[in-house]
């Protein structure tokens, strides 16, 4: 049974394909923009489904809307800026600017439904429970005098409200701030006329207050900032007149741009880039839903958008702050039931734990202990030599950072390869590279316009008269954090081949190596491309000579032109073809003699599905391999990425079952993409048991349920 929501309409067919290829023609290919938008419907539907628990529920729709946010600072913006600048159309032919318009209607829509699920569900469903936001209309008279008094305490002091007027140009409003307009009638103590108003909140209040017990009588129960603004903001003008007090936001682009090929010094240079980046091009205003239409014209003048880029709110237009009640509220019968990841026996010593064979670790169900483990002996270890580590995200806090620079103070030859232009992270990569430094740790900033997103650790150990590598590759960050969340693969390995291949990838990064001829590895972007191509078209062919040929692939996002041809192709070739892409994805499934035999699914679940796996049957000699790289343009031919095999028959099998069958039997937590583009959430037939992948695992490996 399937379930048909997060519709889209899908690209009008071209009347003729751009070339003789009729595997080019644009009708075969979704766009990428619209597609990444669509996966927050998915989300959203899991903070709709009442069989989730109802806190776990709030965090979803906090989650659909900062990725929404996230989705206009970055990809919305690409498309302005290839809009902008003329640049070359994606493989489904859609011009920049219809791209735009579609992404601001289809975008009203989950806006809509982002606010409907809030004041219709979640907010009467959590006050059922006792977790209370209360909104202005309904504070009693003990509450209101409280937040009176906790606005002159603790607001009025850091609020330096704006009147407009020619001596005070309408101020710079910063990305995703909160901000209230005012309305005012009078005259002030100089005598000037009142107009309008900007009252800012700084970053530094509380986005969201909480009562204490004795004034509302609960445990739970909340504010929003924006509602304690709008209030009392009459506060802030004394002997004038309040005529209206409407809150906005506005979201502008983040990406930051440096030419690193002019620039001398990219730290110093993205330093300067994070200074100005909450400042750069408007790409959405929210604004209370009563908002005059004249105030609407002036901010959409201001920040110089389109009609069609403001979105009027039915509640706060800050939402996703209220994620803040997920950590105050100690409910656990509200949340998921804990859980406690696998841990690995016999690692007193780990070098010892590895030579007795590779260590798989499925995060988060094997807990992320190992890797810290392996770093911290081999900072203490006197027979470890070098440790040579990428971090591309690492957590502000992290205690590999402790460990590398402990390495270093122990006389160890520590390199790192920090990737400074991790989006968002960027500070606080610029942060730990500098405490990296001052350990005496060799920083590498990577490779002039090619990301590091490669997940690399390389130990150099002395035993006996030899120099032993151990190495970790994994398909996510080194961050302890995200470990207990995304699901991630890592493999932990002394064999030779793939040292020697990690050995070298290091001298290549930190040096001026030339391309390298790799044993074991695939690496973006050299090898990578080519030789995903390459077992693809390799099915195609024992397919044609009716030898077992399967393509099984799980990955983030999918959209490389040359990777969904030759997926095409093999397609029509005979090749069972089953993809598990969690997010955006450009290949149209079904279509009848071309993508026949291609299934696509998306698993949104308890975790966010992180891990990247490649599956070949091979005429019944399978490869499989891990990665860090997703089907996508950017990774395979614009990053450094590995693609690392699983050579242990009983690992590899391990991974098989875990990441791709479990997921392949998922039908409580699946959407199948139709060729009309609509995601469809799949339902247990009568004849079908109930499966969730991450439960089954949960179960499994930590015996715990969800």
């Amino acid at each position: 049974m399937k379930d048909k929501s997060s519709r889209r309409q899908p690209p009008s067919p071209a009347t003729e394909p751009t070339d003789s290829d009729p595997l080019r023609d644009p009708a075969l290919y979704f766009n990428r923009e619209l597609s990444q938008l669509d996966f927050n419907f998915r989300v959203l539907a899991q903070a709709q489904d009442a069989g989730v628990p109802l806190l776990e529920r709030l965090r979803y729709l906090c989650i659909s809307c900062t990725n929404l946010d996230e989705f206009f600072e970055i990809r919305a913006a690409t498309v302005r800026h290839a809009q902008d600048f003329n640049m070359p159309v994606a493989a489904d032919g859609m011009p920049p600017a219809t791209v735009l318009k579609r992404i601001h209607d289809r975008a009203a829509e989950l806006v809509a439904a982002q606010y409907r699920c809030w004041n219709d569900d979640l907010r009467p469903s959590l006050n059922a429970a006792g977790v209370r936001v209360l909104g202005r209309d309904s504070w009693n008279a003990k509450q209101t005098r409280w937040l009176r008094a906790y606005f002159r305490d603790e607001i009025m002091p850091v609020l330096s409200p704006l009147g407009l007027d020619p001596a005070h140009p309408f101020p710079q409003i910063l990305n995703k701030s909160l901000n209230i307009v005012v309305v005012l009638k009078g005259k002030d103590a100089f005598g000037r006329a009142g107009h309008l108003a900007i009252v800012r909140a700084p970053r530094s209040l509380p986005r969201i207050i909480q009562l204490p017990p004795k004034v509302s009588g609960g445990e739970d129960d909340f504010v929003f900032l924006s509602s304690v603004l709008s209030a009392f903001v009459d506060e802030l003008f004394p002997g004038m007149e309040v005529k209206g007090a409407y809150q906005f936001r506005v979201t502008r682009n983040s990406e930051l741009i440096v030419d690193e090929e002019e620039v001398e010094n990219l730290a110093l240079a993205l330093r300067d880039e994070l200074i100005g980046r909450g400042y750069l091009r408007a790409m959405r205003l929210e604004i209370a839903g009563n908002c005059p239409k004249p105030i609407v014209r002036t901010l959409l003048q201001n920040f110089e958008l389109p009609d069609n880029a403001v979105y009027r709110i039915d509640g706060p237009v800050n939402l996703s702050r209220v994620v803040q009640v997920y950590d105050l509220v100690q409910r656990p019968e509200l949340k998921y039931p804990a859980f406690q990841p696998r841990s690995l026996r016999n690692t007193d010593v780990i070098f010892d734990r590895i030579n007795d064979g590779d260590i798989l670790l499925h995060h988060p169900y094997d807990a992320f202990t190992p890797v810290l483990e392996l770093i911290r002996q081999s900072a203490e270890d006197p027979n470890v030599l070098a440790i040579k580590q990428t971090l591309y995200r690492t957590g502000r806090e992290s205690q590999i950072v402790e460990h590398l620079v402990q390495a270093a103070r122990n006389g160890k030859d520590v390199t790192v390869v920090v990737e400074l232009r991790a989006r968002f992270d960027e500070e606080a990569n610029l942060g730990f590279a500098d405490r990296l430094q001052q350990a005496g740790v060799q920083v590498v900033y990577g490779v002039v316009g090619y990301k590091t997103h490669a997940k690399m650790l390389l130990i150099v150990r002395r035993e006996g008269r030899k120099l032993r590598r151990y190495v970790h590759l994994g398909t996510g960050n080194y961050h302890a954090g995200t470990a207990r969340t995304y699901t991630d693969l890592g493999l932990i390995t002394a064999d030779p081949d793939i040292g020697s291949d990690v050995h070298q990838i290091f001298q290549q990064l930190s040096g001026m190596a030339p391309a390298i001829k790799l044993r074991r590895l695939l690496q973006s972007p050299f090898t990578l491309h080519a030789g995903v191509l390459h077992k693809i078209e390799r099915e195609a062919r024992h397919a044609r000579e009716g030898k077992p040929a399967r393509v099984v692939a799980k990955m983030n996002a999918l959209n490389e032109p040359q990777v969904i041809r030759a997926l095409y192709a093999a397609s029509q070739s005979g090749v069972q073809i089953d993809l598990i892409v969690r997010g955006a994805c450009t290949l149209r499934p079904g279509v009848p003699g071309v993508s026949e035999t291609i299934r696509v699914r998306s698993i949104v679940g308890r975790f966010l599905e992180h891990s990247r796996v490649y599956w070949f049957q091979n005429d019944d000699a399978p490869e499989l391999y891990c990665a860090s790289a997703d089907w996508l343009e950017r990774n395979l031919l614009r990053r450094v990425e590995t693609c690392f095999p699983i050579l242990e028959p009983e690992l590899a099998a391990r991974v098989k079952e875990e990441a791709l069958d479990n997921n392949l039997l998922d039908n409580l937590n699946a959407w199948e993409l139709q060729p009309s583009g609509v995601y469809a959430r799949l339902h247990p037939g009568d004849d079908a048991m109930p499966h969730s992948a991450q439960t089954s695992l949960l179960a499994k490996l930590c015996g715990a349920s969800s």
